[in-house]
């Protein structure tokens, strides 16, 4: 119990200093306060004669005896002393200087001993009359002069930094200076002022904030509803479409059964007509059957007054009216119903797309990362260099349009509408180097679709070239130790990180050092060299004839004292190269211009000769229309046997 009394330190803090009790005196009210701190909250009021405790506020007549309690003395030696105990300082915290063996937490700083100390040791600053006038303050680095190894404690305000006294007759002399307390007192309130608007901008956005929540609340609650009504009018639409529906088809059943009766009794009514002529024509056949003249002349005017001469009624059926008319009808009213429909339901889908239209669709400004959308196939004003990872900075910004400076393509247009917004949290890009997850260490090589870095290749750097991140800087570029060019530069976007195991560290095999007499070849990943192709083509072999720096200068059989950057060419390995020996069947190579030696006169890329001679790279062939032709070896070519032995066509 003691111990859990002991650890509510709460309870024997002074009001005053909010610190455990130093020399603690109990006031007449039952108050505990450090000695000095209600000596110096007294002393300032002893003009006015009024003592107050500072925490009940209880007034005494006359400044009460301050007596030292000797109980809670002991108390606060105690808790001290489990403190102590307990607090060992950790990293980045202030130890005490006086404390020998285990490094115990200090709780204030002097400024004028310029030393820190723990609970224990800082008491005689506050016991000792001679150390009472120190200043402490919380545990922490005590600011010293670097030149003079003094306190820092006068602004300059010229230089805009903090000297000591000794400064201000050397280095610092003449200047604008002041006591750095009157420069705390008047930053403080321009930072007060600072604080004030920030909080009161943070209060205006908060209330933007729930005005805005309220807001998308509101709109949302107001969307399922339209969603509701919409439902609830085209169900009451086909619900009057399906009454309408029946009672025309009730109508339709009436007007059938009053027609069909009708057409009853008129067809009733034919028969027994038909039924009573039958009756008559047997009358008047039996009649005519009669051999007595006699009683044939006798029978003939009672017969033929009855036998129906006149013509008979005729009773055609008659609808009252044409179903081919209603169906005509239907359909006519389907085709109103139909586009007075589209035409009223595109009205209101209108209205919802002009509501849309009315808030800005893109929140893209000048300075941001942006990078062309996944979904965008080709953008409409082309990709240029630029592929779907790269991420560029927005440039301009004019309507619709937006100029972006890709590492690939500098001043590249696009749509607004093609571009993502690369953030540094929340995007799939984003890690502790902006959008690039490169950190020193990692094993990179140029990204294919770079065509130049923005720093050029250097020596023996190519695309498949793999190398060591040696630094990364604030402004995004890389410094990469290539096996054939240490500390290259690049920038991170044009980097990609090679995480196989089995990808070769360097330049490939195709890249190696290049030196005098050597022979070379552009590289294939090269589109057009610095210096341009000339007669030079992604096949032409040819000699080194010189080297210096970046460039070198080579002979091909196409053009000669060709210039070109060693980091454009790559070694040509004897496999690459087909022997031809005397008696071999050659003709020129389809791309040679114009052979070293000339064509001769009957010679063409089509003549196929014989090999009669090699000397070093010179060659004599045996052609069927110029014997004895001279040419060099790079320029020829075998003829497979399959191929017809002719001479020039």
């Amino acid at each position: 119990m003691a111990e859990a009394m002991l650890g509510d330190h709460e309870q024997y803090s002074c009001s005053i200093c909010l610190e455990l009790l130093r020399d603690p005196v109990t006031i007449p009210c039952g108050h505990s306060y450090c000695m000095s701190c209600i000596n110096e909250c007294w002393n300032t009021n002893d003009q006015k004669g009024i003592y107050r405790c500072p925490q009940c506020r209880h007034t005494f007549n006359s400044k009460p005896p301050l007596n030292k309690s000797t109980m809670l003395a002991e108390i606060m030696e105690k808790l001290r002393s489990t403190e102590s105990a307990q607090s060992l300082a950790g990293p980045g915290e202030i130890a005490c200087d006086f404390c020998s063996g285990e490094m115990i937490k200090a709780v204030k700083s002097c400024l004028e001993c310029r030393a820190s100390y723990c609970e224990t040791h800082v008491q005689p600053h506050y016991n000792v009359p001679a150390l009472r006038k120190h200043k402490l303050v919380k545990a922490a680095v005590i600011p010293v002069c670097p030149k003079h190894d003094k306190l820092l404690e006068v602004y300059c305000r010229t230089d805009q930094k903090c000297v000591c006294m000794h400064c201000l007759l050397d280095d610092h002399k003449g200047h604008d200076t002041v006591p750095s307390t009157i420069e705390r007192k008047e930053k403080q309130i321009k930072l007060t002022h600072s604080q004030t608007k920030v909080k009161q901008t943070m209060q205006a956005k908060e209330k933007e904030l729930q005005k805005m929540k309220m807001d998308i609340t509101s709109h949302s609650d107001s969307a399922k509803k339209a969603v509701e009504n919409s439902k609830k009018v085209f169900s009451e639409l086909v619900k009057l479409i399906e009454k309408k529906s029946i009672e025309v088809i009730e109508e339709i059943k009436a007007q059938e059964k009053a027609d069909l009766d009708h057409g009853t009794k008129l067809r009733k009514k034919l028969e027994g007509e038909i039924t009573e002529l039958k009756k008559r024509e047997g009358v008047l056949d039996d009649l005519l059957q009669t051999e007595d003249n006699i009683q044939f002349l006798q029978n003939y005017e009672t017969v033929s007054s009855t036998s129906g001469s006149d013509e008979s009624q005729s009773f055609p059926f008659q609808p009252y009216c044409s179903f081919e008319d209603v169906t005509k009808l239907i359909c006519d009213l389907t085709g109103r119903l139909e586009t007075t429909c589209t035409q009223e339901i595109s009205k209101t889908m209108n209205k919802v797309s002009d509501l849309s239209t009315k808030r800005p669709p893109f929140d893209i400004v000048i300075g941001d990362r942006v990078r062309v959308k996944p979904s965008v196939v080709t953008p409409i004003h082309k990709w240029g260099s630029v592929t779907y990872s790269s991420v560029g900075v927005v440039k301009k910004i004019q309507g619709g349009l937006l100029t972006v400076d890709f590492p690939e393509q500098k001043n590249w247009t696009g749509l607004i509408s093609e571009m993502d917004h690369v953030t540094g949290a929340g995007s799939d890009l984003s890690t502790k180097n902006g959008p690039f997850d490169i950190s020193v260490g990692d094993r990179v090589r140029v990204k294919p679709s770079i065509i130049t870095p923005k720093h050029n290749w250097g020596r023996n750097v190519t695309h498949k070239s793999v190398g060591v991140v040696k630094d990364i800087k604030d402004d995004d570029s890389v410094v990469v130790d290539f096996p054939g060019h240490a500390n290259w530069k690049g920038i991170l976007s044009e980097m990609e990180l090679v995480t196989n195991d089995n990808d070769e560290i360097g330049p490939s095999n195709l890249d190696p050092s290049i030196k005098i007499g050597d022979k070379v070849r552009v590289k294939p990943s090269v589109v057009t060299p610095t210096h341009k192709w000339g007669a030079v083509s992604h096949k032409s072999i040819g000699v080194v004839q010189k080297i210096q720096d970046e460039s070198l200068i080579v002979d091909f059989p196409e053009h000669k004292k060709w210039t070109g950057l060693v980091s454009e060419m790559e070694l040509v390995a004897s496999a690459d190269l087909v022997e031809i020996k005397v008696g071999d069947r050659v003709r020129v190579k389809s791309f040679i211009i114009t052979p070293k030696h000339n064509w001769g006169g009957h010679v063409t890329h089509k003549s196929v000769g014989v090999v009669k001679d090699i000397k070093s790279e010179d060659v004599i062939v045996d052609f069927p229309k110029h014997k004895s032709w001279k040419g060099i070896l790079s320029e020829m070519e075998l003829v497979n046997s399959d191929d017809d032995f002719s001479g020039s066509s």
